[in-house]
């Protein structure tokens, strides 16, 4: 910033927002940080010492106990008085690493002991706190915005009930839960807070909230940045809440009352992750090859994708943020579910259909919210395999491609042409995660026929234009979103999006014989350790490999007993569905023959 001779620094909303000593050091260098003081994101950003800060001001915090140092011992001690369930945090960072709910007294010490493990990794000290466990929670924030002029408000709240492993998933303004007088109580109680620490700036006051007792909130922490999700108070607010902290960091003052604040519609959020739902939700990655996203009235998409973005490991697998916004809820959730039909990124598994099927729950329509809610459906979810039209049109796509790399060559062209006979199909085994089926094309794509697997031979006529492709099966029509790469397929639709892999060839036809079993990386990340060497005899279920992503292992056994052939090492980065080391059974007969050279 120096050298550049900027003015100002906008941190985003990272772990850089939230860091006293860069926002200390802008200031010894003289340059703005557009963000609160050092001392507020100092004191928030230690749970301990915010619980007590804001208490001071009269703002409700959680019934527990939270004080500097406390061992394993006064934990146990303190949670006989809070009474069970409980929870534990950490006291200096959030996120849910850290985080353990006890509903038994004699799982606490456990528990304790893998908090303060996990806390220590994660932000370098183990110091943890105890609260007690509200029933039926649901998570609801405050927007604040103070100015240097001594002006604290509050732009509404917003509800981020619906999430994972402390991850939002949903968020949505304004909260279905709240009536208006309660409103303007956690309103009020979001504005002391800031005011405890002088807050300057756009931040977030988070807050418990029974399911069962709505006009009841506590304190939970503080985000002293802008948040993830602050479009839906945008939407609402009508109020620019970045053009806000570059005024409000300029010395200017804020414009309005809190009595011009008014809340119209509705507006909710969903975020896009590079995860797999049905591999249980492992991160995934790999690279962009085509997006597509939504537009229109009431329809926002924060995003920054292109094809040829490449998405790893090493960062929070959100792609992007797809906000809608009604005149009520109902129409906010049809704008959404709309919008995310028409949000496709091949290349990279996402949680979108996840999403959809979330959005479409009843609870979640009526608005009846808890941050269990999410975790209690992921059981009923099923993603959809890949449907006999896309399996269809990925034949007729391959049928596409190779008479146009024929180029007109009549030897090369696959028209499945014999001498004196009827025309043989040509036929492509077609693999996705969910499903396989061999599909048979007859006759070029635009005038064909087509089979998947054995089901009835239909009438094919399929167009390609760039990443579009019209496909019209006995009269029936569709388009598709498609891209492909290295004989991976993508194809898309309304309905989601599929990863079809046409089978190589030495798959279609196998020699007789024991066949090689393959360790696949169930995500992109690293490997961290391998527990043999290549060569060595395995046993089903001894594990071989070890991979890390997002900080979590995963163990990779052998899927069969066998000969292992080795084929990344350790510190090696690999993707997802990368063969990580083969597998050669012991073939029957030689098993025989050393059968019988022991008897």
């Amino acid at each position: 910033a120096a050298r550049t001779g900027a003015q100002a620094i906008h941190p985003g909303y990272g772990f850089l927002s939230e860091n006293a000593e860069f926002a200390a050091a802008c200031e010894r260098a003289g340059v703005v940080f557009i963000g609160p003081p050092a001392r507020a994101i100092q004191v928030m950003g230690d749970k301990i010492t915010a619980k007590n800060a804001v208490a001071a001001f009269d703002v409700p915090v959680v019934p527990g106990v939270a004080k500097p140092g406390l061992s394993d011992d006064e934990l146990v001690a303190a949670a006989e008085e809070v009474g069970y369930p409980v929870l534990i945090k950490p006291s200096a960072g959030g996120g849910g690493k850290g985080m353990r709910l006890v509903d038994d007294p004699s799982r606490l010490r456990d528990a304790l002991l893998g908090a303060r493990r996990e806390a220590a990794s994660s932000f370098g000290d183990d110091t943890l706190f105890l609260e007690r466990f509200v029933l039926r929670p649901r998570h609801i924030e405050v927007q604040v915005l103070a100015d240097t002029h001594g002006n604290v408000l509050h732009l509404g709240e917003r509800e981020c009930s619906l999430q994972r492993r402390h991850q939002k998933v949903i968020e949505e303004a304004p909260s279905p839960l709240l009536d208006p007088q309660t409103r303007a109580r956690i309103g009020a109680a979001a504005c002391n807070t800031a005011r405890s620490v002088d807050y300057v700036g756009a931040g977030t006051v988070e807050f418990i909230v029974s399911a069962d007792r709505p006009d009841e909130f506590f304190f939970m922490e503080m985000n002293t940045r802008l948040q993830v999700e602050h479009p839906v108070t945008e939407a609402i607010t009508g109020l620019d809440l970045v053009e806000w902290q570059l005024r409000v960091a300029a010395g200017e003052k804020l414009g309005f009352a809190q009595d011009d604040i008014e809340l119209r519609g509705h507006a909710i959020e969903a975020r896009v992750y590079a995860e797999d739902p049905a591999r249980g939700f492992l991160p995934t990655g790999g690279t962009v090859l085509r997006v597509s996203e939504p537009s229109g009235a009431g329809v926002r998409v924060d995003s920054s994708l292109l094809a040829g973005t490449v998405v790893g490991s090493d960062y929070d697998p959100m792609l992007s943020k797809v906000i809608a916004y009604g005149e009520d809820r109902d129409e906010a959730l049809a704008k959404l579910d709309t919008a995310l039909a028409r949000t496709a990124i091949l290349g990279v598994q996402t949680n979108i259909e996840f999403l959809r099927f979330l959005l479409a729950d009843e609870r979640v329509r009526a608005g009846d919210l808890d941050t269990a809610l999410l975790d209690e459906r992921v059981a009923d979810f099923a993603p959809l395999p890949a449907p006999d039209d896309v399996l269809a049109a990925g034949g007729l796509y391959r049928q596409w491609a190779l008479d146009r790399r024929a180029a007109g060559n009549p030897w090369a062209e696959p028209s499945g042409w014999r001498v004196g006979g009827t025309p043989a199909p040509v036929r492509t085994e077609m693999q996705t995660p969910l499903r396989s089926d061999t599909v048979s094309v007859w006759g070029p794509p635009a005038d064909a026929r087509v089979q998947v697997g054995a089901g009835e031979i239909q009438s094919a006529a399929a167009q390609v234009d760039g990443d579009r492709m019209d496909v019209t099966l006995d009269g029936v029509r569709r388009e598709y979103f498609l891209a492909e790469a290295d004989r991976h397929l993508w194809i898309a639709d309304e309905r989601g999006a599929w990863h079809l892999r046409e089978a190589e060839e030495h798959k279609i036809h196998r020699a007789a014989g024991a066949q090689q079993a393959e360790i696949l990386s169930p995500m992109p990340g690293s490997v961290i350790a391998v527990q043999v060497a290549s060569g060595d005899e395995v046993s089903e279920g001894d594990v071989v490999v070890v991979v890390e992503a997002m900080k979590m292992e995963h163990s990779l056994a052998a899927p069969v007993s066998g000969r292992v052939e080795l084929l990344v090492s350790v510190g090696d980065q690999v993707t997802v569905d990368q063969v990580l080391a083969r597998l050669v059974p012991e073939e029957p007969e030689a098993a025989a023959d050393s059968s019988k050279d022991e008897t």
